[in-house]
């Protein structure tokens, strides 16, 4: 299997940890928990700062000295209404207590204590169309560049329709050359409807130095350390994924791969 593509380590607890060391990178972080009611998920940002995702269910939270109450609302992520998140900066610790079943999700990057602990929606987040045609897609924009939240992180969550793509046209955000392109590491946490499909996710340099195709499982985590990223949603089955990118400047600025910069000059 592919260094790329991580499958869970099971159904229950701490299902997914990507750290910098484990992906060969230096920025991004994440983790995910998937919790049965009463349970609880604990720990301390250290020099990192963090965004708690409630993707589903709903817990308790407290975090940076303080209760944040429950957060959460949808059952299912496909409800498609908008998250629940938690920005945390490094130096903090936080506890989640499921009050339902749930599955949180820790999206971490360096912190640089510029922000200070705060909820982050569901008010002021809006589900927004993005593309044309098959390449249409919607949006949840959690925490992008626009939301001056962060120290680093970015984080977003897509819903692709069945039969359609997203993160296309094929782009990539791999050097540090703002305002052209910003370099920018990424995850991708996918989610499927019906949970037994399937999507397809592609990770490839110009030069195919770097060429991976993946069939991605409901659940899995796809790493991007370079290149471009396009995924593929069969039909029959529709494609969530909560993206985390982070790198040395919180911009996002990306190039087109050449094959496809005419759809996005059309589609412009």
């Amino acid at each position: 299997m592919t260094t790329l593509l991580h499958r869970p380590f099971g159904s229950h607890g701490k299902v997914h940890e990507i750290t910098p060391a484990s992906a060969g990178w230096r920025y991004v972080g994440f983790s995910l928990y998937r919790l049965r009611p009463g349970e609880v998920a604990a720990e301390t940002t250290g020099d990192r700062e963090v965004i708690l995702v409630l993707v589903e269910g709903r817990a308790s939270v407290s975090g940076g000295g303080q209760d944040w109450g429950v957060l959460g609302e949808r059952l299912s992520v496909f409800e498609k209404t908008p998250p629940h998140s938690l920005y945390l900066p490094d130096g903090s610790a936080w506890q989640a207590v499921a009050e339902t079943a749930c599955t949180i999700a820790v999206c971490s990057a360096p912190g640089r204590g510029g922000h200070a602990a705060r909820r982050i929606g569901p008010e002021g987040i809006v589900l927004t169309e993005r593309g044309k045609g098959t390449n249409r897609r919607q949006i949840h924009n959690i925490a992008m560049e626009a939301e001056d939240v962060c120290d680093s992180l970015l984080v977003t969550e897509v819903f692709t329709p069945a039969g359609h793509w997203s993160s296309y046209p094929s782009h990539r955000h791999d050097e540090d050359d703002y305002p052209r392109i910003t370099y920018l590491e990424e995850t991708y946490y996918h989610r499927l409807n019906p949970a037994n499909g399937f999507g397809i996710q592609r990770v490839y340099t110009d030069d195919l130095r770097l060429d991976e195709t993946m069939a991605v499982q409901d659940g899995d985590v796809v790493c991007v350390p370079r290149g471009h990223h396009p995924c593929g949603a069969p039909y029959g089955f529709e494609m969530y994924y909560l993206n985390v990118m982070a790198g040395p400047l919180r911009k996002w600025r990306f190039v087109a791969a050449p094959e496809v910069e005419w759809i996005l000059k059309r589609d412009a």
